[in-house]
């Protein structure tokens, strides 16, 4: 009984522990591709981007075999990852920063 436990444990560490080494690879990737874009080739590629989405929007997808649209979902994940490479990411704001905001200003206003 504890030898099926340990197995088990074993499995879902190794399990676990491949996904995020994945996942960091695929990050580093794309952080890599961009660093070396002026920002010329970021707005050029972005503009690439929408015209490649616009076009498989409206793409009849009932006709593709199911090879084909999986691989229309790759192009668009691979796409998004490296769309959020090249944005500059912004300034989020939570609900509780924006209310001590305002009640700063009403405070000095």
């Amino acid at each position: 009984m504890k030898r099926n436990i340990a197995i088990l444990a074993l499995t879902l560490l190794t399990l676990f522990t491949s996904v995020n080494t994945y996942a960091n690879k695929d990050k580093d990737y794309w952080k890599d591709k961009v660093a070396n874009m002026t920002e010329d080739q970021k707005e050029a590629r972005i503009t690439e981007m929408k015209a490649r989405v616009q076009a498989i929007k409206e793409i009849d997808k009932s006709q593709l075999s199911r090879e084909d649209r999986k691989a229309l979902r790759q192009e668009l994940r691979d796409m998004n990852k490296e769309a959020k490479a090249i944005g500059n990411g912004g300034i989020y704001i939570s609900l509780a920063g924006v209310i001590i905001i305002i009640l700063v200003l009403l405070l000095v206003l």
